[in-house]
């Protein structure tokens, strides 16, 4: 079935002309936000985990985790190329040379054609992007970045130690290597309303973003949502409401944007809610019939960025 917008399997055969798939690889890492630096706490729906595998605390290589996940994703989804997916913590947030050592054991595994780095706006400096820039004169080379929200008045309520300017400065300076950019966006975040939401779509509409991911704002054991939602302080977004936010973000994207996710994956033994999280062929099927009964696409919303100096906060959009 075609979807309704630029997926990344389209993405990548439209770029290698077969199918590609992406290995979650866990450096063991960590983050400015839980080792002191900004704070100890992290944000405030993250675990200690950090969105990691543990592969890395199980004594797993680079290497190791990446022959690992080959062999069964190349038999279910037979994909021949693969990217290596530095997903747990903050992949920029190490020395130049750990860094390179890192990314170098990852190149060096057959068939691995490139590398996607997660991480934070605050943790990349020109060293660093340099360094990814070398990688990419040779390889595909994508740095994802957690914005989460372009509203600075959410950032400062979910503890996240930066503001959306970091982001923007970031984002200007890894385009300037003419390295792709892919945004990380929650969905339901506490205090957030539709409109917020749609400003954070409209934030990276303007600024013609490579790529994005959509995450839902689910509860895991272990983090302070945990105790605002069993205070009865936040609720989560329900199934419905959440595909129809996917749906209006997508709506209001440029056409060329990848869209590499339109929810998350929680791990069942860590989830408190929403239950439905679990469901993700459910909520992909949703998703999809909601973009049909529209008679919608990717990009059908989508307005060119504002003029110079004007900006869609400008127009009355809470920043905080």
């Amino acid at each position: 079935m075609t979807k309704p917008y630029r997926d990344l399997n389209t993405y990548f055969r439209e770029r290698f002309g077969h199918r590609v798939h992406k290995l979650t690889v866990d450096a063991g890492l960590t983050c400015p936000n839980r080792d002191g630096t900004l704070s100890t706490a992290g944000c405030i729906y993250c675990n200690a985990k950090g969105s990691g595998t543990g592969a890395f605390a199980r004594g797993l290589s680079i290497r190791d985790q990446l022959e690992q996940s080959k062999i069964p994703v190349a038999k279910r989804f037979k994909a021949r190329r693969f990217i290596a997916y530095f997903q747990s913590y903050s992949n920029t947030y190490a020395s130049i040379d750990q860094l390179a050592r890192l990314y170098d054991e990852a190149l060096a595994v057959e068939d691995v054609v490139g590398l996607s780095i997660g991480t934070r706006p605050d943790c990349v400096d020109d060293a660093k992007l340099d360094l990814l820039a070398r990688y990419a004169r040779h390889c595909l080379v994508w740095v994802e970045y957690g914005l989460q929200s372009a509203c600075d008045r959410t950032l400062r309520r979910i503890n996240r130690g930066h503001d959306v300017a970091c982001f923007t400065d970031a984002l200007a300076r890894t385009r300037q290597r003419c390295l792709p950019v892919c945004a990380h966006v929650i969905l339901g975040l506490p205090g957030e309303t539709r409109r917020d939401m749609l400003a954070t779509a409209r934030f990276l509409a303007d600024h013609d973003i490579d790529g994005v991911k959509l995450h839902l704002l689910y509860v895991v054991r272990g983090t302070p949502m945990e105790a605002l939602y069993r205070q009865g302080r936040y609720t989560c977004l329900e199934q419905q409401a959440y595909a129809d936010l996917v749906c209006d973000v997508i709506e209001r994207l440029p056409p060329r944007t990848v869209i590499q996710r339109v929810t998350g994956d929680p791990h069942p033994q860590e989830l408190v809610a929403p239950a439905w999280a679990i469901q993700k062929r459910a909520t992909l099927d949703r998703i999809q019939s909601i973009f049909r009964q529209r008679n919608s696409r990717q990009g059908i919303h989508y307005k060119p960025p504002a003029p110079s100096g004007e900006t869609s906060v400008d127009k009355g959009f809470p920043t905080g």
